[in-house]
Parts: C-alpha cells; structure tokens; sequence
C-alpha cells in the first residue's frame, strides 16, 4: 500500500481512469459487434460509420492507439465492402 498523499491521489485517478476507459472500450467492442451482426448493406454501412466515429473519439480521448483505430477502421471496411458484393 503506498504511504505518500502523491502515490495515493495517483491510485485513486488511475483507477477512476481505467473505469472509464473499461466503459470507452465496451462500447467500442459492442459497435463493431453490431456492425459485424448487422444484416442488410443500408444498416453495415449506417454502422461503419457509427463504429469509425466511435474510435475516432477513443483516439482523441486516449483510449485506443491511433494506429490501433486505423487498422481497426481499415479492417472493418474491408469486410463490409466483401460483403456488399
């Protein structure tokens, strides 16, 4: 346990820290989830672009890596353009 008022502030942010980022990373999982479920090409790409926005926020917050959102965004058209077809 740590004895400093610095060290202790310090655990008690970055556990409220990782709590909202828990929260960031679910619904970022449940979008792509929902993208990935969706049936017709009209609600892939409404969903795509819901998803794309969504790790775009993660990136300017943070959360997620931006290169991490990149490959993820890149990864995800390229299945709803395979799909389309």
């Amino acid at each position: 346990m740590a004895h400093h008022k610095s060290a202790l502030k310090r655990i008690k942010t970055s556990r409220k820290a990782n709590e909202r980022n828990r929260q960031f990373r679910t619904k970022m999982r449940n979008s792509i989830r929902k993208l990935r479920e969706s049936e017709n090409s009209e609600a892939r790409q409404e969903n795509l672009r819901s998803a794309c926005a969504i790790l775009d926020r993660l990136v300017s917050k943070g959360v997620v890596h931006r290169k991490t959102a990149s490959r993820r965004k890149s990864r995800l058209s390229k299945f709803v353009a395979s799909q389309a077809s």
